[in-house]
C-alpha cells in the first residue's frame, strides 16, 4: 500500500547514514534541469541543494530528487503511478520528507537573494560540510551565437558577471573544490574595456584562494552520442597546480541510431507524454551499456510536435538529399515557393537532419523549444523533428528522468528548453568520477 511521508524522523536518520558513509557533499549553482547534478549523483555524490531561476526546472529538479529518495529505498511505485496519472505532482512529493523538495531552491542570484539562498542552503547542509560546487551562469552572454545577434555583442549584459556571485558560494562555503562548466565563447568574450571576462573570473577566483585549471572536453569522447564541446574550468583550494584530473577519453563504437532504434514509430503530432513502448534490444546496445534504458519504468516524453504542410515537405526534402548524396540541404535549394526568410545570404543551414548514421549528432540547444527544423528525424518515413525523449538520449538523460512544466499540465517547450540547456549526464559522470578520487 502507497503511504504519504509524514515525518521528519526518517529524514534525520537518512541523512546520518549518508554522513556515515563518508558520502562527498555538493552544491549545484544555476543548476537548470540537473543534467550535471545528475552525473554527479550517479557517481555517488549527495546534493545538499540545486539554485535554479527557472521555474520548470526547479519543478523537474523536485521529481528528480523525489525520485532519487525513493529510488534508495526500492519504493518507486509512487513514481509510476504519478507519471500514470493516478496521483498528482504534490501528492508524489508527499512521499518523501519535505527536505527534499526544500533542497530545490527557485530564485535568481543576486545582491537581493543571496542572504536567502545562503540562509536555505545553511538549513539544508546542517553540520555537514561542502566538498564541491558545480554548475556554471547562463551561457547567452559568453556564446558566440549570442553575441553575434546582440547589437553590443553582449557587453554590458549583467548575465556576464555573474561568476562575481559564483565566488561568494566559494568564500562562505570553502568547498576543496568546484566545478564550472561553460561554452567555448567565454575564451574569447571580453568586457567593454578588452578584458577577458575568463581572466577576470580565474583572478577572482585566485583571491578568495583558489587555483584554476582547464580543459575543453568533447562530450563524444565520453559516451554521449552528440558532439558538444565546453570548457570545464576546475578550482581547488589552497595553494597547488597540476591538480587536473585525467579524464579518460572513449571514443564512441556506437552510431547516433543507437539512441533511436527501440522507440515506437511516430508521424509529426504522434505520440503520448506519459508512456511508450519500447522495442526489445540486446543487453550490450548503448542504451544498456550506458544505463540510460530502464525497462521497469515508463518511457516518457516520445511525443512529437505537429508541424505545417510546408515544413513537413522540407523535412522529406532534407532527408532524402542526406539518405542520397550524405549532404545537408541549404535554404537557397528549396524552391522559390518554400522559401519565406528575406535572408538568403546568411544562416542557409535552417533545416538540418540528425544523422543516424555518425558516431555522433550536432549540438542540441535550447531552440529546438521554438521549432524542429534543425533536429530533423533521420527516418525519412516519420517525416517529422525530434521528440523531447530523443532530444533528452542525445543528452544522455535516462529515460526515467521527467520534465515538468510550470502548470501541472505537461510542456513540451518546456521540457526542450531545459533538454537543450542542460549537460550531458554521461559527460558530467565522466568528471564526477575522476572528482571523486580527488575528494576523497
Amino acid at each position: 500500500m502507497l503511504s504519504s511521508f509524514t515525518g521528519e524522523k526518517a529524514w534525520t536518520i537518512f541523512l546520518q547514514s549518508v554522513s556515515m558513509s563518508q558520502s562527498l557533499q555538493f552544491l549545484d549553482l544555476f543548476a537548470g534541469a540537473g543534467g550535471l547534478s545528475e552525473g554527479f549523483i550517479q557517481a555517488g555524490f549527495e546534493p545538499v541543494a540545486h539554485v535554479e531561476k527557472d521555474e520548470a526546472a526547479c519543478l523537474t529538479l523536485q521529481t528528480r530528487m523525489t525520485w532519487h529518495w525513493l529510488r534508495k529505498r526500492d519504493e518507486l511505485e509512487p513514481y509510476i503511478h504519478y507519471l500514470e496519472g493516478k496521483i498528482d505532482r504534490q501528492s508524489f512529493h508527499s512521499f518523501a520528507p519535505s527536505s527534499v523538495s526544500n533542497s530545490v531552491i527557485h530564485s535568481t542570484i543576486g545582491d537581493d537573494t543571496l542572504r536567502n539562498i545562503f540562509s536555505r542552503i545553511d538549513a539544508q547542509l546542517g553540520d555537514r560540510k561542502l566538498d564541491l560546487i558545480v554548475g556554471g551562469p547562463p551561457c547567452q552572454a559568453y556564446s558566440l551565437v549570442g553575441r553575434s545577434r546582440h547589437a553590443r555583442g553582449m557587453r554590458g549584459d549583467p548575465r556576464n558577471y555573474l561568476f562575481r556571485y559564483y565566488a561568494e558560494f566559494l568564500n562562505r562555503y570553502k568547498p576543496r573544490y568546484f566545478v564550472f562548466e561553460n561554452v567555448l565563447g567565454l575564451l574569447s568574450a571580453r568586457d567593454e574595456g578588452g578584458v577577458l571576462y575568463f581572466d577576470m573570473m580565474r583572478k577572482l577566483f585566485r583571491e578568495y584562494g583558489y587555483e584554476t585549471e582547464y580543459q575543453i572536453l568533447s562530450a563524444e569522447n565520453h559516451g554521449v552520442l552528440q558532439g558538444r564541446k565546453r570548457i570545464i574550468l576546475i578550482g581547488k583550494h589552497g595553494l597547488g597546480k597540476d591538480f587536473y584530473p585525467e579524464i579518460p577519453v572513449v571514443p564512441s563504437q556506437f552510431t547516433v541510431h543507437e539512441a533511436f532504434r527501440d522507440l515506437p514509430f511516430l508521424r509529426a503530432g504522434e505520440g503520448d507524454v506519459r508512456r511508450a513502448e519500447r522495442s526489445p534490444l540486446p543487453l550490450d546496445a548503448w542504451l544498456y551499456k550506458t544505463e540510460i534504458r530502464k525497462d521497469s519504468l515508463p518511457l516518457t516524453w516520445h511525443c512529437a510536435r505537429p508541424h505545417a504542410e510546408r515544413d513537413l515537405i522540407i523535412y522529406h526534402q532534407a532527408v532524402s538529399l542526406w539518405n542520397k548524396e550524405k549532404r545537408r540541404l541549404t535554404y537557397n535549394e528549396l524552391p522559390q515557393s518554400l522559401q519565406t526568410h528575406r535572408n538568403r545570404e546568411s544562416f542557409l543551414d535552417r533545416f538540418k537532419v540528425v544523422a543516424d548514421n555518425l558516431p555522433c549528432s550536432h549540438t542540441v540547444v535550447a531552440h529546438i523549444a521554438k521549432d524542429g527544423h534543425y533536429y530533423i528525424h533521420p527516418d525519412i518515413r516519420q517525416n517529422r523533428s525530434l521528440t523531447p525523449r530523443e532530444a533528452a538520449r542525445l543528452q544522455s538523460f535516462p529515460d526515467d528522468y521527467y520534465f515538468e512544466g510550470r502548470k501541472d499540465t505537461p510542456s513540451r517547450t518546456a521540457a526542450f528548453t531545459q533538454i537543450g540547456n542542460a549537460v550531458p549526464v554521461l559527460l558530467a559522470k565522466t568528471i564526477a568520477t575522476t572528482m571523486k578520487e580527488k575528494c576523497l
